[in-house]
């Protein structure tokens, strides 16, 4: 075995473990090659300086491969990999960080309209609303400003009604490479939804796409989320 064979999956482990995003294979390998190269003038890791994207992807699959048994994993995300803590272990790696400060949470209610958005992209508001048989204004404001549901676009029916999608940082908080790695996600994609009565003719404000921060969501704590969110849920007259 090569020296740059031993020596990758460690220096991928380490950019990874200092990353606060994920990495792509692309970049991780030029920046291994800028390293390299700016020490090449000691005469060391000249074995390094033209590492490719196929050897990152290999260095990663080794490193999955040690890591095994631990409490840490890789994870293939839609933006390249990042280490993450795995599941069972997700209690225990968030005590150090527990505060009084209540956290930033989707309600149940945020969670279900997402799940809609996830399986049946890209879809209306007033679809999203004969499924769920509920308004959902209030809630896909709040799912566009936490990051993980965009405007796609319109659709090409009468009135022209926005379209919703998730995001790359949808995938990456829920671990997913693509779309399609949602359970069950090509069987619920064939399931007949409900149609709407009356076309969206975005008699409503318009969501608007914007830059919005990437706030850290839980799905496991839905039920906690605050009182206002709760309050732009609301039921419809056949609930």
């Amino acid at each position: 075995m090569s020296e740059m064979q031993t020596q990758l999956p460690e220096i991928v482990e380490s950019l990874l473990f200092t990353a606060n995003r994920a990495l792509e294979a692309e970049e991780m390998a030029k920046l291994i090659t800028k390293g390299a190269n700016a020490a090449a003038g000691d005469g060391d890791n000249v074995s390094l300086s033209k590492v490719t994207p196929e050897e990152i992807d290999q260095a990663v699959e080794a490193l999955q491969q040690r890591l095994e048994g631990t409490a840490v994993m890789v994870q293939n995300v839609s933006k390249g990999y990042r280490m993450a803590t795995r599941p069972e272990y997700e209690f225990w790696a968030a005590l150090p960080y527990e505060t009084n400060t209540k956290p930033s949470r989707l309600s149940q209610p945020a969670l279900e309209t997402l799940a809609v958005i996830a399986y049946r992209q890209p879809i209306s508001r007033a679809e999203i609303e004969a499924v769920r048989g509920v308004a959902v204004g209030g809630v896909l404001e709040t799912l566009v400003d936490r990051g993980v549901a965009r405007v796609a676009g319109r659709a090409d029916v009468p009135g022209r009604p926005l379209l919703y999608e998730t995001t790359p940082y949808f995938l990456e908080h829920f671990g997913l490479k693509e779309v399609e790695d949602l359970p069950n996600s090509a069987e619920l994609k064939r399931v007949p939804l409900p149609q709407p009565e009356d076309p969206d003719t975005d008699s409503q404000q318009e969501l608007i796409e914007t830059d919005a921060p990437e706030t850290q969501l839980t799905e496991k704590s839905a039920s906690a989320d605050n009182e206002n969110e709760e309050e732009k849920d609301e039921p419809s007259e056949n609930t």
